[in-house]
């Protein structure tokens, strides 16, 4: 059954390149980054995990832990890696998931039976503290994924999280949100004191609390 927004994120235990870990031990009480990968020594992915260990210091700030998923065994990633930080001119400072035995792929929906039993998709999966699935995003094999875009998304979902709004399309950090509907006009300014502006009665923006 596909995993749904909501849904705890199926908890597992595996050898990674940091060691074995359990992982919903392993992520505590942050966020997580699980993003998986057809096979080692592929192209596209060469470049993703590269990029991810590029922007560490990103998702360290935000409080999420990022993992790779990939089903070939630990000594392949371990080659793997070498060629990324040659290739990337980078570290890969995150641990990536041994899954030879494809348990961790089914547990997140994650293999392509229409191409094999033994291909895995290109997804990302953000997880909450609360080890629920916020995001799912699947990609196809001929386009890296955009990790900026998922950052983003960590931003909005940790703001929305904490305060009745919304992002609006294309949202950056800093800019205007959207007030809850639940939240009536009259109250939005004893809730929001930087102010707000309404533009229809279902849509009124307020600059972003957290700031």
């Amino acid at each position: 059954m596909a995993l749904r927004l909501g849904d705890i994120a199926p908890d597992f235990t595996a050898q990674t390149t940091q060691g074995t870990i359990n992982f919903h031990e392993w992520l505590g009480d942050k966020w997580g980054v699980l993003f998986s990968h057809p096979a080692d020594f592929t192209p596209v992915c060469t470049t993703e995990l590269g990029r991810v260990a590029k922007l560490k210091p990103e998702f360290d700030k935000r409080n999420v832990k990022v993992i790779a998923l990939s089903v070939d065994p630990i000594q392949s990633h371990e080659a793997w890696v070498q060629d990324i930080n040659e290739t990337q001119k980078t570290t890969v400072n995150f641990p990536i998931i041994a899954d030879p035995d494809f348990k961790v792929a089914k547990l997140y929906d994650a293999i392509h039976p229409e191409v094999s039993d033994k291909f895995t998709v290109r997804s990302v999966y953000v997880i909450s503290p609360d080890k629920k699935i916020k995001l799912t995003i699947t990609y196809p094999a001929s386009t890296g994924r955009n990790f900026d875009e998922i950052l983003r998304v960590i931003d909005s979902l940790q703001l929305t999280a904490n305060y009745s709004v919304a992002t609006p399309a294309d949202w950056k950090f800093g800019e205007d949100v959207v007030v809850a509907p639940a939240i009536k006009t009259e109250d939005i300014a004893a809730k929001f004191p930087k102010g707000h502006k309404v533009i229809k009665p279902y849509l009124r923006t307020t600059p972003q609390p957290n700031l």
